[in-house]
């Protein structure tokens, strides 16, 4: 913990990230009192408005996103209060001398929050540095995307490194601030019965999915050019399955979880093509109503796949020969984020000549909507089993909201931008993460041109193409649908 800074700057403060996610956000922790009474906050952008015109700005976002029972009047309007505004026009270094006077005295330590497109990303750094806010007392968080590939990710890096050394680099991905993804760790490594089960001698394969039921969200320009692959696997799906096939970190600092996480981004084999599925959505219907396909979403015929399904594995001794099927895409069945850990059946069993049949025990992490752990097991039904022993999967349910139904519930950016501001980089990522997350991406991408690999149609409000299922079914396995 490097210790907690007095003035945070937000970039992009009237884009639609900071009305949904950061300034609800920052009132929460406001509102909690987690953050120190000193602390100031500033937003900059290309519109020109006043402080009081951010400010209402502010406070339109917070009635229209904060749920009603954290709406008070007295600490709306004290959080309010700490909120400044300056119009910059990233792109050329002419402003950043008027930025860095409006913030003032800064001995006290700056947090900065980057969240623009690609190509400001350097100039951006090059206006922070002329301007000396750079300096040993200022970091840096960074918003996706940091590029679309691993050349492009490695200029903005480059960049970025010019300045600030790595320490100072908080780079985001909000599903590490999920408590869910967080209580897979305490789940795996604070629990004797799962560790010595969670290896290729106990577990038969994994799953990860992440569904979506919407379509483009008004991202037509960007999502066009970026794809499911890059969107969600790049980043999310693959920091969920490091922190699931990781080794046990020495401790909980943020240099050995992250060392655990790199390894096994760097184990993950090239992926075959007959391994990958790529898919895009038709028309079809989304809880009962007519939704279009993406070429009408998006205004003309493109190639860009809106699902991905991957058969990937970790090439280590702890995995061997363990599948990790990952899926995700848009307009699919349901809105889904979970991990599903199927284990392998008991060697032998013992009811058998009883007519019991077993299933391998399920232990489903489930990320969104609901958050909850859930261990499907074996157990007999009650009765006098003269016509044989009969034996049926029950659920042990950990549900997080109840469980924890006094505990506050936040969303993600409050926990990653609290880190941000008081220096804790565990839940951010490192660069050589990043670099082993892009060059296997990359090196999927460039299967699917080279082997032509299309995006098949999918009916809107389904589980994706048929391939998906093929997918997984030649192994024997079904998805946890």
């Amino acid at each position: 913990m490097q210790g907690s800074y007095s003035t945070l700057l937000l970039f992009g403060a009237t884009g639609d990230l900071a009305k949904r996610k950061l300034l609800p956000s920052l009132y929460a922790l406001h509102e909690d009192g987690l953050v120190a009474p000193d602390l100031r906050i500033f937003g900059t952008a290309r519109s020109a408005m006043s402080d009081g015109e951010y400010q209402a700005l502010a406070r339109e976002a917070l009635l229209q996103y904060l749920p009603d029972d954290r709406r008070d009047e007295s600490k709306l309007q004290s959080f309010l209060d700490r909120l400044a505004y300056q119009a910059l026009d990233a792109s050329t270094i002419e402003g950043f001398d008027a930025l860095a006077k409006k913030l003032g005295d800064i001995s006290g330590g700056l947090s900065i929050f980057l969240s623009t497109a690609p190509f400001l990303f350097e100039p951006t750094i090059k206006g922070l540095d002329a301007a000396s806010l750079t300096g040993e007392n200022v970091r840096i968080g960074l918003e996706k995307p940091l590029g679309n590939d691993l050349q492009s990710s490695g200029v903005i890096n480059d960049a970025v490194a010019s300045v600030f050394p790595e320490e100072r680099i908080f780079r985001i991905d909000h599903y590490l601030g999920k408590e869910t993804v967080q209580n897979l760790m305490a789940l795996r490594f604070a629990n004797m019965m799962f560790e010595p089960l969670w290896n290729s001698q106990g577990i038969d394969h994994v799953q990860i999915t992440v569904s979506e039921t919407v379509g483009l969200e008004g991202r037509h320009g960007f999502y066009d050019d970026t794809g499911a692959l890059r969107d969600m696997v790049q980043n999310h799906m693959l920091q969920l399955l490091a922190l699931t096939a990781m080794e046990a970190p020495a401790n909980l600092d943020s240099t050995s979880v992250r060392d655990e996480k790199v390894k096994v981004l760097r184990n993950l084999r090239k992926v075959a093509p007959d391994e990958m599925v790529r898919g895009q959505y038709g028309d079809g219907a989304i809880d009962g109503k007519s939704v279009k396909s993406y070429a009408e979403d998006f205004g003309k015929a493109s190639d860009t796949e809106t699902f991905v399904a991957i058969k990937a594995h970790v090439d280590n001794w702890r995995w061997n020969g363990v599948p990790f099927y990952l899926r995700t895409g848009k307009r699919m069945a349901e809105r889904r984020s979970e991990i599903a850990i199927q284990f392998k059946c008991v060697p032998h069993n013992i009811f058998a000549e009883r007519g019991g049949k077993l299933n391998a025990n399920r232990l489903v992490i489930r990320l969104q909507p609901e958050e909850y752990v859930r261990l499907q097991v074996m157990a007999k039904e009650p009765g006098m089993d003269r016509e044989g022993v009969v034996l049926r999967e029950v659920p042990l349910d950990l549900s997080l909201t109840q469980a924890f139904s006094k505990a506050q519930r936040r969303i993600a950016y409050e926990r990653l931008l609290l880190d941000l501001i008081d220096g804790d980089p565990t839940l951010f990522v490192r660069r050589d993460e990043v670099e082993a997350q892009w060059r296997w991406i990359d090196d999927i991408r460039a299967t699917w041109a080279r082997e032509e690999i299309e995006a098949k149609l999918y009916g809107s409000g389904s589980w994706g193409p048929a391939g998906s299922i093929a997918l997984t079914e030649r192994d024997g396995v079904s998805w946890n649908e």
